[in-house]
């Protein structure tokens, strides 16, 4: 998932009124329209929510009945659970077998390209290669001012594929990868909007899977399953943070594809979403004020009254991050952009603008993605203070099962799609490999107790101020050889 950037001219008033918290009860703002970005009193709101979080965990260890609370907290927590585990998901659909190149919609996909020598050519050639008509898709690269040799290899790629065409942007411009996805759609003529980041490796049927779900009128966006390249390539990959990447990527298909059955929350992650072009524009398209634009126009698309369906097989590939300090960073990212939207648009959402399902859906793993790290804190002070064990220790619980579940699940229900593997694995080594992926899948995932906690903590002081922030990808050697190759040779004829 790649972040947009916040404009050079933004600004916090550090000294915002109160009142712009409370007066969020009193507007009264379309989700849809295209000024309000919920951007006023981030910083007090949040401030406000780490407050009240703390002083309830406080509260919880100095009352008698705090422990009755928490009990009942966490079984409704596991009524909900119980439920998502015990839905039947939807199955997979056959891809669109739409013959009439006329009775196909017209799809624009995109890539938001920033210094991407090393990965944008395979890319582009398999974009441009796809199981559909040429003349029913066209391709947007849109070039953000790279300082590498990404416009050389597009102006090759353009010469070769007639449906590919490049936008390039100036230095000043804003908005970061929403300001770019904002400028392309206004120049794109599909029905169906494409969004992949530019280390992406796209299977030829995606596109035809992909729209047949489109065929349901309430389907607003689809999100393609995420897989690890590296993983991909060598499924003992020995790099313990790919490991755990490839279980986190794993417990996520399982809940999207477990929370859409009930009727909850689909979400949309970056890298291989698409949306329908009337829903993009009923949500004002994508926020530039936003550190996570594809979680920002998730929320939107529910408030407005649109559906999120998940694609399970194939899988959008992408690179998986190598370094714990790549990791920490790119988690801090997410957390903050996912926590930034419950403070822009919580009004909305106890109003129950999503609906019963939705609502209570969203906010149970709120609950347990957010509030119970934040409160790991405080209640691990009052713990060690007063002698005694940490309150919330049964949420907690219920947090460690629910992943080591989900993770070997979600697991194991890729196994059965793969089932046919080259290397003749037996099922039942398979169904050892997914739990023991699963057993540090979930160690792993304890690294967003501190995420989210300091996250919290800090977006109440000051929020990140980001220009454009991607995760390096580095691609294929052989395949950034043969683009040398080419571009130097083009470049001595």
């Amino acid at each position: 998932m790649s972040h947009p950037s916040w404009h050079d001219t933004d600004a916090y008033n550090e000294l915002e009124p109160m009142s712009t918290l409370v007066s969020d009860l009193a507007e009264s703002e379309d989700v849809g329209a295209h000024f309000y970005r919920g951007l006023a009193g981030r910083r007090r709101k949040a401030a406000v929510a780490l407050t009240i979080v703390w002083s309830s965990t406080f509260a919880l260890h100095l009352f008698s009945w705090g422990y009755w609370v928490v009990l009942g907290l966490t079984t409704l927590m596991s009524v909900h659970l119980l439920r998502l585990l015990v839905a039947r998901a939807k199955s997979m659909p056959d891809p669109l077998a739409e013959a009439d190149p006329a009775k196909l919609p017209f799809v624009s996909l995109m890539v938001a390209a920033k210094n991407e020598e090393s990965v944008i050519a395979p890319l582009v050639r398999a974009l441009c290669q796809v199981d559909y008509p040429a003349n029913r898709y066209e391709l947007w690269v849109i070039d953000d001012h790279s300082t590498d040799r990404t416009p050389q290899v597009l102006d090759q790629l353009k010469a070769e594929y007639p449906q590919l065409k490049v936008l390039r942007r100036a230095a000043e411009a804003g908005g970061g990868k929403s300001g770019a996805l904002n400028q392309a759609c206004s120049l794109a003529s599909g029905d169906i909007i494409g969004v992949f980041d530019a280390d992406a490796q796209v299977p030829s049927d995606m596109l035809r899977r992909v729209l047949t779900l489109f065929q349901q009128p309430k389907i607003g966006a689809v999100q393609v399953r995420k897989a690890i390249a590296q993983a991909e390539r060598d499924p003992n990959v020995s790099n313990l943070w790919l490991q755990g990447q490839v279980a986190e990527m794993a417990i996520d298909s399982f809940y999207q594809q477990q929370r859409i059955a009930i009727g909850g929350v689909g979400e949309l992650r970056g890298n291989g979403m698409f949306v329908r072009r009337e829903a993009l524009d009923q949500c004002g398209s994508w926020n530039e004020e936003t550190i996570t634009d594809d979680l920002d126009l998730t929320f939107r698309l529910h408030l407005a009254g649109w559906d999120i369906d998940f694609l399970m097989h194939p899988a959008v590939v992408e690179e998986g991050v190598t370094k714990a300090t790549s990791l920490w960073h790119q988690r801090n990212r997410w957390a903050e952009g996912g926590y930034q939207r419950y403070l822009d648009y919580w009004r909305l959402i106890i109003r129950n603008r999503l609906g019963l399902r939705k609502t209570m859906d969203l906010l149970a793993f709120f609950l347990l993605q957010y509030i119970l790290p934040t409160a790991t804190v405080p209640d691990l002070v009052m713990a060690i203070a007063r002698s005694r064990a940490p309150m919330l220790a049964p949420m907690t619980s219920l947090s460690v099962i629910m992943s080591m579940v989900g993770m070997y699940a979600g697991l194991r229900r890729i196994q059965k799609q793969q089932a046919r593997r080259s290397d003749g694995t037996r099922s039942v080594a398979l169904a050892w490999r997914a739990l023991r992926q699963s057993a540090w899948g979930t160690a792993y995932m304890l690294h967003w107790l501190p995420v989210m906690a300091s996250t919290t903590a800090r977006i109440s002081v000051r929020p990140k101020r980001l220009k454009w922030v991607k995760t390096a990808h580095h691609g294929s050697e052989d395949l950034w050889l043969d683009v040398s190759e080419q571009l130097e040779l083009k470049s001595k004829g």
